[in-house]
């Protein structure tokens, strides 16, 4: 069943980087000079990234009292750490294929499993954020007086499941109809990204972005309206070669390059820092820890009294999937 799933239609994510693409004259693999550069960039993107991520999930999940939008936050670090370390171990493991020239098949189908789920994950998170401010916005009565306790935790607990379901339903129609399903089988996953998630974000964002706007004559932007702006800003920038690209590949138009991996990897890598960099901004300088910084972006809504729940004293603590 698995077997089905060949290299050409797994997502250049996960392949833009193969070693095959590296194969020397003595057909054993060898990486040049300017794809062994872009490979060092990438696996220091990554490295980054995860520190930076690690140390989101150290203060939201350990340090920090939880509100709604702190659970998606979290959530979405997870993701991006997966994505990371997932990226790193693929890497490694194409530089040891290298030197041994082998040939296990069976990580690359891993590899792949693992890229899907975990890149349409911090997507779909990214997506439930900004459409929940959106909402937060625009019916706020409604929404601090009818919005369910746990939402955010269901919410993200079935977006961590919708892909392991896509990928299996996947894998049972490439198990009864073979290619005739499989050679488009991750193009139907692409199409309900591109179609349905991606659209719901880029309208909420900037339905979002034009309430900021408009707020902004009156007062400054909320940090925490930055972050989900900027945040979606460079999601779309970094991801969209991604997404088109991998489209071309499918439909055998172009081969993948690796700077497209690369801008990937830097979509999960950059949120810490945009979270530390709007929190540490204020009166035209920048101040304070990096754990006051992320107070100041993740405590704002709380203490703004934006989203408290009037049918509770306290704010409510979520938990995260």
């Amino acid at each position: 069943m698995m077997a089905e799933l060949s290299t050409e239609t797994l997502p250049p994510t996960a392949f833009s980087l193969d070693y095959k693409a590296f194969n020397n004259d003595t057909g054993c693999p060898g990486i040049r000079a300017p794809n062994g550069t872009i490979l060092s960039i990438t696996l220091i993107i990554c490295l980054l990234g995860l520190v930076g991520n690690g140390i989101v999930i150290w203060f939201l999940g350990f340090c920090m009292k939880r509100n709604p939008f702190t659970v998606y936050v979290l959530n979405l670090a997870v993701a991006d750490t997966g994505y990371l370390l997932c990226s790193v171990a693929h890497r490694t493991t194409s530089i040891v294929r290298y030197l041994f020239c082998g040939d296990p098949e069976f990580l690359d189908i891993w590899f792949a499993v693992l890229y899907v789920w975990t890149y349409n994950t911090s997507l779909y998170i990214l997506t439930a954020i900004s459409t929940e401010r959106c909402v937060s916005v625009h019916f706020p009565i409604w929404y601090r007086c009818r919005r369910p306790r746990h939402l955010s935790a269901t919410i993200s607990a079935l977006l961590w499941a919708l892909p392991i379901l896509l990928f299996c339903s996947m894998s049972i129609f490439c198990l009864l109809f073979f290619n005739e399903f499989c050679a488009n089988s991750l193009l139907c996953i692409f199409i309900l990204n591109v179609l349905i998630f991606s659209p719901i974000m880029v309208l909420s964002s900037l339905i979002l972005s034009i309430k900021v706007q408009r707020s902004s004559q009156r007062r400054p932007p909320g940090k925490l309206y930055v972050v989900i702006l900027l945040t979606v800003l460079f999601f779309l920038l970094f991801t969209l070669p991604h997404s088109v690209a991998f489209f071309l590949s499918d439909l055998h138009i172009i081969k993948p390059t690796p700077i497209v991996y690369t801008l990937s990897c830097a979509s999960s890598s950059i949120n810490p820092f945009i979270y530390f960099l709007v929190g540490s901004y204020g009166k035209r300088r920048f101040r304070g820890s990096l754990k006051l910084s992320l107070r100041r972006v993740f405590e704002e809504q709380r203490d703004s009294g934006e989203d408290k729940d009037p049918r509770h004293s306290t704010d409510p603590i979520e938990t995260v999937v």
